[in-house]
């Protein structure tokens, strides 16, 4: 056997070239190292950039032209003649009584979305954070109305509705409401609550799922504890869960409004604003103004009326958000 050495081994440095010496390969000291191109102070910029491009061309432009085109007297038959008028546009919106009777029906339409998608969701999310047989299925199926196109939707819902052979009205008719020889999308009385029914039952498996999501952090050791201390169910939920699901349901609640406020494929395909009004929303309104009475102005400065309520209830959400914050 031989000796080895008990010392540390020194590996040979690779030679070098015919006639130089072998390349030194150990760090120094004073030598500088060269900078990540990940730490280059643009590097968030980089991938802020697509992002930024996207809302410029697609978001910020389109708006641009909007506020342009409402202080314009334009036609969509001749859209490059924009004939500058100042404020006419909204002045005659304004002025214009089936214009208030719009937002009157816009407000009764968002809200009542809001309230009963909201309203609902809870409940079926509380329901689905119980434990019961099927369960998982029952979670699965929740979600079916929201994942289904709103043109679908439409569809199935008006013959629901139908007047001669449509389910819910055979059922109005069976408990003594009777909808007309119309039907119910044809009275004015009971068009706005058909709309309010399909978009709420649209709405609710995304509200539903969004506040089951939220119920897992509850904590289980304050309910445990109240439990111990002889809290009933609603005393619980009042104490432990709602303190909980505060901040989720009003970002529910905002994302409901705004999307209320934007529906329009359900609410045109089933009345197209109709009959006589009773379902004619902001949306409704800024399309028959631009593709009926072709005046691309007048619609959008009803757009821009849309704008302004929409950042309205977004800043009194977060001040209410705050005014929350602050009590807690």
């Amino acid at each position: 056997m031989t000796d080895q050495s008990k010392g540390p081994r020194l590996l040979a440095r690779p030679p070098g070239p015919a006639g130089t010496p072998a390349p030194d390969t150990r760090r120094t000291g004073n030598k500088r190292r060269r900078r990540s191109p990940a730490g280059s102070p643009w590097t968030p910029y980089l991938f802020l950039a697509p992002a930024a491009l996207y809302i410029i061309v697609f978001q910020l432009v389109p708006l641009l032209q909007e506020v342009w085109l409402s202080f314009t007297r334009t036609t969509l038959l001749n859209p490059n003649n924009n004939i500058w008028v100042g404020l006419a546009n909204y002045q005659s919106v304004l002025a214009d009584p089936g214009f208030r009777q719009t937002l009157l029906t816009t407000l009764i339409y968002v809200t009542a979305c809001v309230i009963g998608a909201v309203g609902l969701g809870l409940l079926v999310a509380l329901l689905l954070n119980g434990r019961f047989p099927g369960r998982a299925v029952a979670r699965s199926l929740v979600t079916v109305p929201w994942a289904a196109p709103g043109i679908a939707v439409a569809l199935i819902a008006t013959w629901m509705f139908n007047p001669q052979f449509g389910i819910l009205t055979r059922l109005l008719r069976g408990i003594g409401i009777d909808p007309g020889p119309n039907g119910i999308l044809d009275n004015p009385r009971l068009a706005l609550a058909a709309i309010l029914v399909t978009t709420i039952w649209q709405l609710v498996p995304f509200v539903a799922v969004v506040l089951l999501s939220a119920l897992q952090g509850v904590p289980q050791e304050l309910v445990e504890a109240a439990q111990v201390d002889g809290a009933g169910r609603w005393m619980i939920f009042r104490v432990v869960t709602w303190q909980v699901l505060k901040p989720t349901i009003g970002l529910v609640a905002v994302l409901m409004t705004i999307w209320s406020l934007r529906r329009f494929e359900l609410i045109w395909l089933m009345t197209r604003g109709g009959p006589l009004g009773s379902t004619r929303t902001l949306v409704i309104d800024l399309y028959a103004q631009a593709f009926e009475s072709k005046q691309l102005g007048t619609a959008a400065a009803i757009g821009m009326v849309g704008i302004v309520i929409s950042l309205i209830v977004i800043a009194g959400s977060r001040f209410v958000a705050r005014a929350a914050a602050k009590e807690a």
